[in-house]
């Protein structure tokens, strides 16, 4: 890059001119377009809030930028923005490893592990509810209790609703158009509610969640579902619509804002095509601003959500009957899953920061041990971690550098000191091991100690 070309681009940086940047660089030749200069274009994308063009340019320069620590803290930045935060924590670590104790760079990786641990439970807790519900059409969920929806009751009626919600019946152009404008294909439940009414405020709008959010310990609260149209102020396409929310409020850029709040945009329901791609089936979350953005998983489709959605009498007695204590490892954890959700596994809190599971092994799922009985598998502590190696080098790949097994030959014990890393891992392997075809195939790799 041109000496006086950089010198101005650093001053506009430090004005805060970004947009001028992104238009001067843009206007280069090809000839001029060096690593430099695209790298330089990358950062200004990032900062006017375009991750996703950034990302394609980081992209274009690959191969040089691998090995510098610059290129792979652009790109941690714009993933950790539109909250694939897997990729940023690849990203910000292979930072680190180029350029270790860089500041800015551990700041990111603290803020970032979590939430990918909890990123990883919401995968795995989506595939096992989406696979629940194509095989069954139902789920034993909480988020269920509802049942089926009637469209003919389903929605609110009122003045307000039909000036500002309620869009007029739109066609397949329309449809397709506005999902070129967002960039995803809309689920077949959504439009098939939106046949019966083109958006609007439904009679019931609470909806359960196993997590607290700054609206309430236990649920969340929609005041309306966004139409297919730009007419009404909010619909998908509208002057509060799903760009609208992502542009100019800050909203992660992992799908389609679906409903809005009580909050009146501090708060959002969306459809999140992270695990599925842009033209698959979306789970639904909740994205709350006021918690810096916090995604709350929902349901593993949209079907299931608008059948989740409860009143307030409803909701009230469901509290009052239905709800579950999160109760764990005697009243030593709060964590958000129970000692039923891995039993027979049991979690130990070490203290001073150590953590493992443990399973007297044995018993349970005995019945595929003995597949290979002939090879001298045993169904024991050693024969276990082979088991669990497989599955983390396999699915969880990410978690081998922390993850630590210490088997005997009754029982099986994992431990680490990174309490949400074990959490994830043993989620994940539980329901693996419910799951016969997938532990079995799994199994066919272990490896006799």
């Amino acid at each position: 890059m041109d000496k006086e070309l950089l010198e101005q681009i650093n001053t506009w940086h430090a004005e805060e001119n970004y947009a001028l940047i992104v238009q001067r660089l843009e206007k280069l030749p090809e000839s001029e377009q060096d690593y430099e200069t695209i790298g330089q274009l990358a950062r200004a994308y990032n900062n006017v809030q375009n991750y996703r063009k950034a990302i394609r340019l980081l992209y274009d320069i690959k191969d040089q930028g691998q090995a510098d620590p610059l290129w792979q803290y652009r790109l941690g930045y714009a993933y950790y923005h539109i909250a694939e935060y897997k990729l940023a924590q690849a990203a910000f670590e292979e930072a680190d490893r180029l350029d270790p104790h860089d500041e800015s760079t551990l700041e990111f990786l603290d803020w970032i592990r979590p939430k990918a641990a909890k990123m990883d439970r919401d995968r795995l807790r989506w595939q096992t509810e989406q696979t629940e519900w194509e095989q069954n059409g139902t789920l034993n969920q909480l988020q269920a209790a509802s049942g089926t929806y009637d469209p003919a009751t389903f929605w609110q009626q009122s003045d307000y609703a039909r000036d500002n919600h309620v869009s007029a019946p739109f066609d397949a152009e329309l449809q397709q158009s506005i999902e070129q404008e967002l960039g995803y294909i809309l689920p077949a439940s959504y439009i098939q509610l939106m046949n019966t009414q083109n958006g609007g405020v439904p009679t019931r709008t609470m909806f359960p969640t196993q997590e607290s959010t700054s609206w309430a310990e236990d649920h969340i609260a929609i005041t309306s579902i966004l139409g297919i149209g730009r007419d009404k102020m909010y619909s998908l396409g509208g002057e509060f619509g799903s760009r609208f929310m992502i542009e100019d409020w800050g909203y992660p850029d992992l799908g389609v804002v679906i409903c809005d709040c009580p909050s009146a945009g501090h708060d959002v329901v969306m459809l999140d095509y992270r695990f599925c791609g842009p033209q698959g089936e979306p789970c639904v979350v909740h994205v709350d601003q006021e918690s810096d953005y916090e995604i709350t998983y929902l349901a593993p489709n949209f079907e299931v959500f608008i059948r989740g959605l409860l009143d307030e009498e409803d909701y009230e007695f469901m509290d009052e009957e239905q709800a579950i204590t999160a109760v764990f490892a005697e009243n030593q954890s709060t964590t958000a899953f129970s000692k039923e959700a891995i039993a027979p596994f049991k979690f130990i809190d070490g203290g001073s920061g150590s953590y493992s599971v443990i399973l007297n092994a044995g018993s349970y799922l005995q019945d595929v041990f003995d597949t290979r009985a002939d090879e001298g598998f045993e169904g024991g502590g050693y024969d276990w971690a082979s088991l669990a190696a497989v599955f983390l080098e396999e699915k969880m790949p990410h978690l081998t550098s922390v993850i630590r097994f210490d088997p005997e030959a009754d029982m099986f014990c994992v431990y680490t000191n990174d309490k949400e890393a074990l959490i994830t891992f043993i989620l994940g392997f539980k329901q693996a091991c419910e799951q016969h075809d997938l532990i079995m195939d799994l199994f066919s790799r272990a490896e006799l100690d």
